[in-house]
């Protein structure tokens, strides 16, 4: 694979008439590093803490407390200088009612996909997309649902990924591609915004370079119960082996946790390959990557609280979601589709 993209010192040699030493001005040398520990615990906690709060009520698909839901996320984007993409009208893209109940068994009402959009530097035409769905279950017998880990987790993964792309380009470093991030609804009910956004794209799929998406990755499951540093990778090989490869050599430079496949496997009775918003990307044939803490005794129940949430777990995998983004955005060529998923 390539290796991780580098931006040359920039000098501009300014020799006086008189022979004078010349003068060399130099551009800050890129430290990627320094982008992926921006990541942090802290700054999770403090948007967990909103996103996943009784005051959201749970987040259901359409409902007020999804919406007030993403008008926090958007404050965010807006605090940050990240904007909506080009070519759209706002923060929005609606998803109607319409849409999700075509099949007769759901009554939702109108929702929302929620994008930002870092544009690429050299080839803003090529999109990777790092996804993660807001919505959660909403309030059952005058129970809330926070959803902390389902999906607050990735939901607040995708806002420090979004400012570590923008610091980057602040900096003058910003990614070759652009990247579009894209808070997903509908997920719980039946993956219903990646469906409608893959249905009508923003751009093009052909231009769509992969998708990294992260769906519960703040908490450990029972095959991992002495330690929190791991991560569960799902279908970074079915589509491309260059997917494969770069997510390998992220976690082997940047987060240095044990990556577990048991769910890769696609005889695996849990279907967790199709159950997140990735596989409308890759059954367009888009290399895709679910990244997964697995399941607990608190998923879908009103227990999983910000309380349980391990946020240096957390911060590791939205780590790692942030460094596979950056190098595939960043690589001189686009990924190769070398392999046909299902």
């Amino acid at each position: 694979m390539k290796k991780l993209c580098s931006i040359g010192l920039l000098s501009a040699l300014l020799i006086s008439c008189s022979g004078a030493k010349s003068t060399v001005t130099k551009t800050a040398p890129l430290d990627v590093p320094s982008y992926v520990q921006s990541i942090t615990s802290e700054e999770l906690k403090t948007y967990l803490t909103v996103v996943a709060s009784d005051e959201m009520q749970g987040r259901e698909t359409g409902s007020y407390g999804q919406k007030e839901a993403g008008k926090y996320l958007i404050q965010q984007y807006k605090k940050n200088g990240i904007p909506f993409p080009k070519g759209a009208t706002s923060y929005y893209q609606t998803v109607p009612a319409a849409f999700m109940n075509k099949d007769g068994d759901e009554h939702l009402p109108d929702s929302e996909n929620i994008w930002a959009f870092i544009e690429g530097s050299e080839k803003p035409n090529e999109i990777v997309v790092v996804s993660a769905h807001y919505d959660h279950v909403g309030i059952k017998n005058g129970k809330v649902y926070n959803g902390a880990d389902d999906d607050g987790s990735g939901t607040v993964g995708l806002v420090e990924i979004a400012q570590a792309f923008q610091k980057a380009k602040n900096e003058g470093h910003g990614p070759k591609r652009s990247i579009l991030i894209l808070h997903m609804t509908g997920e719980e009910h039946g993956l219903y915004g990646s469906s409608y956004y893959s249905e009508h794209p923003l751009f093009d799929l052909k231009n769509t370079v992969a998708d990294v998406n992260i769906d519960m990755i703040g908490r450990r499951d029972d095959f991992h119960k002495d330690s929190n540093n791991y991560v569960y990778l799902i279908g970074s090989d079915y589509l491309s082996s260059d997917l494969y490869n770069i997510c390998e050599d992220m976690n082997n430079k940047y987060t240095h946790m044990a990556i577990d496949y048991k769910y890769n496997d696609r005889k695996d009775p849990n279907r967790f390959y199709y159950r997140s918003d990735h596989y409308n990307f890759a059954k367009n044939g888009i290399p895709s990557v679910f990244i997964f803490n697995g399941t607990h005794a608190d998923y879908h129940k009103d227990t999983d609280e910000v309380s349980k949430i391990e946020f240096d777990a957390l911060a590791r995998r939205t780590q790692l979601a942030f460094a596979i983004a950056w190098e595939i955005a960043n690589r001189d060529n686009r990924l190769v589709v070398d392999k046909s998923g299902d």
